[in-house]
């Protein structure tokens, strides 16, 4: 059986293309942001997480992140080869892998102080809205990971 083209899903209706093209337009903001700071957005990612926690083991940043180790660890490698991480091998436990912040890590917190606020604006809603707006994507996706 096909869909006719009155029944067909439309795309403007779809909640996951309007989360995609906020998504979009956001990283896009961020990019130009992080621009000047020599660093992309999945890499500033990493960077606010060892800003809130230094000295974190690949693994937890990767549950921290949801991102898997064949992505995490070519970021990690970019950062520790522009100076902003160190990666070292735990003392305690060989297999495990500790990253640092560089002072060039923890000096780039203070460059970026600004970027949060630049994209609340860039946004146009106010504080208590995004604020809101956040905890219902964060909802929505810890639903939809334990509808599975």
């Amino acid at each position: 059986m096909t869909a006719t083209a009155a029944s067909a899903p439309r795309l403007d209706e779809q909640i996951c293309f309007a989360l995609y093209s906020a998504s979009r337009a956001l990283t896009a903001r961020y990019r130009e942001l992080l621009a000047p700071l020599g660093v992309t957005y999945p890499q500033y990612l990493v960077l606010m997480v060892l800003w809130e926690r230094d000295a974190i083991t690949v693994s937890e940043l990767g549950e921290r992140l949801q991102l898997d180790s064949g992505t995490l660890s070519p970021l990690i490698r970019r950062l520790e080869s522009a100076g902003l991480v160190i990666r070292t091998r735990r003392s305690d436990d060989e297999r495990a892998v500790e990253v640092t912040l560089s002072p060039a890590g923890a000096a780039l917190q203070e460059r970026s102080a600004g970027i949060p606020d630049q994209i609340c604006a860039a946004t146009g809603f106010d504080l208590e809205h995004i604020a809101a707006l956040q905890s219902q994507v964060t909802e929505l996706a810890a639903q939809v990971r334990g509808s599975r």
